[in-house]
């Protein structure tokens, strides 16, 4: 699973350079060992591959997000923190042996990951060698519980689509149609929205289409043939919008609610003249946080950076915070620092943030949001926030690493 369940496709994002205290290595290697109280925090990410713009969202936020936490000093608890940034390139092996490095050469502390598999495979060198690790946009549920060593600065997939089954109320009896590629990412948002929302009472069902699909007449028949309380769109391609005006010519989003994620503002054009019919879920976009003093420290940060906020922009300066909380609780003693973040509550960029204990999920607000604009115009506005306590995944009965 990658680090959005639900996107539309959208052109790459400009590199933005960012420095810190000592400033982020762009190597593959840690730098080496510094003398005193330097801890350093190894960022095993995406700077090249397909969703290298996540990353450099990703890592603007987090430089803001340093500076605040040390309040530009660099340091916490008079600790210095040097920042080591690595490029895993999308390639799982490749950021399982960067992980490895970085710990060997005096990591202790790890965040990042903008790619579901690749989270997946980070956290588990993390807890093979009692390393704290800090997920980033990557989104995959299955984080939550898989050992005590890892936490998640990012949102995850139940909440999404949890989000999403809160614009239409009470679910019992509603059918929800998902339209979506015949891909590996389609079929996960099926499984997705029928675990999630099926589990509410809705009735699930699939209009699946090819990828590469320039005729989209016949699908979106089916949807109208449906006739769904809800159709849930989970599209990630060139075509989406192609994909959008089908669905808007075929009547498809004037009969039905339309609900669909809220990607990187280079995507909301992507919708068209359709993008005023859509509602949106949301993890997050400027503003969404009603400008509170957190979201405009991290936005002044990021601006003065040379730089602009975005959808994982949230995510790099939560991390912040956490690796904050864990260096402050204890600068080397990793029992402490996951005691430190468990259960604890803090305000945040999009609201009030809480990180369960029994499972490490990060219960956080989404939002729900409408585009308004033409052309290439286009400007998210705040419908409702969403409360973290509403969209919660279930918390399990036992924590896996409960027995020690």
């Amino acid at each position: 699973m990658r680090p959005s369940i639900l996107r539309v496709a959208g052109g790459a994002a400009a590199v933005l350079a960012v420095t810190f205290a000592a400033a982020c290595s762009t190597s593959t290697s840690a730098a080496p060992s510094k003398s005193g109280g330097d801890i350093k925090i190894g960022i095993v990410t995406e700077k090249t591959g397909p969703y290298a713009e996540y990353a450099t969202e990703y890592l603007a936020g987090l430089n803001a997000g340093l500076s605040y936490v040390t309040h530009g000093t660099g340091k916490i608890n008079g600790h210095k923190i040097d920042l080591v940034v690595d490029d895993d390139a999308d390639n799982p092996t490749t950021a399982v042996s960067d992980a490895k490095d970085l710990i060997g050469k005096g990591v202790t502390i790890l965040g990042g990951s903008v790619d579901s598999a690749i989270a997946l495979q980070v956290a588990a060198v993390a807890g093979q060698n009692k390393v704290l690790f800090v997920a980033g946009p990557a989104a995959v549920d299955s984080l939550d519980n898989l050992n005590r060593y890892t936490f998640r600065s990012g949102r995850e997939s139940y909440q999404d689509i949890a989000t999403a089954g809160t614009f239409v109320g009470d679910l019992g009896g509603k059918k929800v149609v998902v339209f979506a590629q015949n891909s590996a990412f389609g079929t996960a948002n099926v499984a997705g929205v029928k675990a999630v929302l099926g589990a509410k009472g809705a009735t699930v069902s699939s209009v699946l289409v090819p990828p590469t699909a320039t005729d989209f007449t016949p699908f979106t028949q089916k949807v109208t043939a449906a006739a769904p309380d809800l159709l849930f769109v989970a599209w990630a391609g060139a075509n989406a919008t192609q994909m959008w005006t089908a669905l808007d010519q075929q009547g498809v989003l004037a009969k039905t609610q339309v609900v669909t994620g809220l990607a990187n503002t280079a995507t909301y054009a992507a919708t068209g003249p359709a993008g005023a019919k859509i509602e949106f879920l949301a993890h997050y976009f400027a503003g969404a946080g009603g400008n509170n003093p957190i979201e405009s420290a991290m936005t002044a940060s990021v601006k003065s950076a040379g730089g602009t906020v975005d959808l994982f922009t949230p995510d790099g300066f939560t991390a912040a915070q956490l690796f904050a909380r864990a260096i402050q609780a204890d600068p080397s003693n990793v029992t402490k620092q996951i005691a430190a973040l468990e259960g604890w509550s803090f305000a945040g960029v999009a609201g009030q943030y809480t990180i369960r204990a029994a499972d490490h999920a990060l219960l956080q607000p989404e939002f729900e949001a409408k585009l308004t604009g033409s052309g290439t115009a286009w400007t998210p506005q705040l419908v409702k926030t969403i409360d973290p306590s509403s969209i919660a995944p279930p918390e399990p009965t036992k924590s896996a690493w409960s027995a020690g």
